[in-house]
């Protein structure tokens, strides 16, 4: 096989949870683009129907299902509706996410509850949905969850998500131990770990700390609207097929300055 071959997603299918704008929306154009049929969900329907005109008009073959992914209840209808529409769930990207800001001593119940519920309880359900339904009993799958470089450190000043960190070092842990358990199934697990991009979740606090942020990154820039794609195709492709349990910090070298 070819290097070209090894990238080439056609006939794939990729469900995307948070897929409708942002890092989420970017990885769905990047799967698209390779060939892959593409299945986006989020809360909202009105950012779904644009989305989805905006990767019609890249010539992707596009789903979206409204679906509030913090009442789990919803999980199998999600997964049916895309099996019903592609037959399968080749590759699947735990991107949605939440975030809450307070200190930690002040740190409401309802936050933590809420930011782990989404990003870690969420994601797992989800991948043990699929996993059982579709990936297992075909013997192949990839599995992409989206941490975050706030996973793997404490936060500069003012920044003050605890639950956000906590949950995303969940997530990398999760990978890893997923990965080792669902290797003898022929599913890959890897992990993308993102560091700052001015998406609407991280506007207000770049606001705030976005100079600081990018002094000290080596690579002196966040991350743009192409930064994310070329990683999670590699990822979600037969390049990354001996590529199991692993992270990737995705942040302009932050995380090692």
């Amino acid at each position: 096989m070819g290097v070209r071959q090894l990238f080439d997603l056609t006939g794939k299918v990729a469900l995307v949870t948070g897929g409708s704008r942002g890092l989420g929306l970017q990885m769905a154009e990047a799967l698209g683009e390779m060939g892959a049929r593409v299945a986006i969900t989020a809360r909202k329907a009105d950012e779904l129907a644009q989305a989805e005109a905006h990767l019609a008009a890249m010539g992707i073959d596009c789903l979206t299902v409204v679906n509030d992914l913090s009442k789990f209840a919803g999980i199998p209808r999600l997964v049916t509706e895309v099996t019903d529409r592609f037959g399968v769930i080749d590759v699947l990207i735990n991107n949605a996410g939440a975030t809450w800001g307070a200190p930690a001593e002040d740190y409401p119940d309802e936050a933590w509850n809420k930011v782990m519920n989404l990003n870690v309880n969420a994601a797992f359900f989800l991948s043990r949905e699929v996993g059982r339904s579709v990936m297992i009993p075909r013997g192949a799958g990839k599995i992409i969850n989206i941490s975050s470089v706030a996973g793997l450190a404490g936060n500069p000043p003012d920044m003050t998500t605890i639950a956000y960190n906590t949950s995303k070092g969940a997530d990398i842990a999760m990978t890893r131990a997923l990965a080792a358990e669902w290797g003898k199934y022929g599913i890959n697990v890897n992990a993308i770990c993102p560091g700052f991009f001015p998406t609407k979740m991280a506007s207000g606090l770049l606001e705030k700390i976005g100079d600081a942020v990018k002094a000290r990154t080596p690579l002196g820039r966040f991350g743009g609207d192409e930064d994310l794609m070329g990683t999670v195709v590699f990822l979600a492709s037969e390049a990354s097929r001996h590529v199991t349990g692993q992270y990737i910090a995705v942040d302009g070298g932050a995380s090692i300055a």
